[in-house]
């Protein structure tokens, strides 16, 4: 699914629409966890962005948008204009990879740096239905794809203290049960993860 570019007050933002609604888990500022989702967006802010109500922006940008009934929403300081979409299998995923500041997810207290980090959002869709633990198992496959691409490229962590992920499938259908990385579905969401996070570090 490739998303429509829109602009919010001077600011890029990709915006999903389903209809119907599809089966999502998401960790982002607004609409996270488990649970039909009508749309996704991931918009841009300015670098040294400070508003500490993420969910309020987001919803006014959705407000913006004319976006109706629940959605998901992610926040970056890279330009959405720059998102890279890979395919395989009908497992889609779009990503946006901002590493100004990485970190290692298990970093000493001491350790983490306390400026805004960079932030990796990954949008993903499977042709299938997912079972729940599949959703939450296909969270996983995406984070250490992404951990992967990160140590390939010689970037210094796992990922960024913001990193978001929202992973969606078709809400009827019969389920598949896994979405591991040796799992059909999981397999290919891993590839392509790899894939879009590696061209992004590319250039």
């Amino acid at each position: 699914m490739t998303p429509d570019l829109a602009e919010v007050a001077g600011s890029p933002v990709l915006v999903w629409r389903f209809s119907p609604p599809l089966l999502a888990i998401s960790s982002g500022p607004l609409g996270g966890g488990l649970g039909p989702r009508h749309w996704v967006v991931n918009a841009t802010v300015p670098a040294g962005y400070a508003r500490l109500d993420p969910d309020v922006h987001l919803t006014e940008i959705a407000t913006a948008l004319g976006l109706d009934g629940p959605g998901t929403g992610f926040l970056t300081a890279v330009d959405v204009r720059e998102v890279v979409h890979r395919a395989e299998g009908g497992v889609r995923a779009s990503v946006t990879t901002g590493v100004g500041h990485p970190t290692w997810a298990a970093a000493a207290p001491q350790a983490v740096a306390v400026e805004a980090p960079g932030t990796i959002n990954v949008v993903c869709f499977s042709p299938v239905r997912l079972a729940p633990a599949a959703l939450v198992n296909a969270v996983a496959t995406v984070a250490e794809a992404k951990a992967q691409a990160l140590d390939e490229s010689g970037v210094p962590g796992t990922g960024t203290g913001t990193d978001a992920t929202a992973v969606l499938c078709p809400a009827d259908g019969a389920e598949e049960p896994f979405g591991g990385p040796r799992s059909p579905i999981g397999a290919a969401l891993a590839r392509v993860v790899h894939s879009a996070v590696c061209a992004a570090l590319r250039g």
